[in-house]
């Protein structure tokens, strides 16, 4: 091992990635630390598609808004908390030409168990529903 670049110290470029078991990982170095995200969709890789997280938004809404990131994280909470309160009180929410969160009603049905096959009963159950808006459609495409 004495010939390797990482002999002794890790040796990390700035940006990396390495596929295992079909999912891929992307790594950055910042400073000393690495960070990192992970596509287990090989097509969203090929498309170079990025995940956009809850600490990017808070970014995005403090640069934007001059907001120091603690406020644009309680605005961003509170956003996320305001539509969660009025879907699980069985309210609507609509952002015109952004979109419409509303919950969607399953009734109970039949499956069965994949590993025995025997039926089981799937309880009805209440889930979250996003209907994209025109000009987010349109953004988008």
């Amino acid at each position: 091992m004495r010939g390797e670049p990482w002999a002794g110290r890790l040796a990390v470029p700035p940006v990396f990635s390495l596929m295992v078991q079909g999912a891929v990982l992307h790594f950055r170095r910042v400073g000393d630390a690495v960070s990192g995200i992970a596509h287990s969709n090989l097509n969203e890789y090929a498309k170079g598609a990025h995940i956009v997280n809850k600490n990017d938004l808070v970014t995005s809404v403090a640069d934007d808004s001059g907001l120091s990131r603690a406020d644009a994280a309680k605005a961003v909470d509170s956003l996320f908390d305001t539509i969660s309160m009025a879907l699980s009180n069985g309210e609507e929410v609509r952002l015109v030409g952004f979109g419409t969160f509303s919950v969607a009603h399953r009734r109970a049905s039949e499956g069965r168990n994949p590993r025995t096959g025997e039926k089981i009963q799937v309880p009805a159950s209440k889930q979250p529903k996003f209907k994209a808006g025109k000009a987010l459609k349109s953004a988008v495409n």
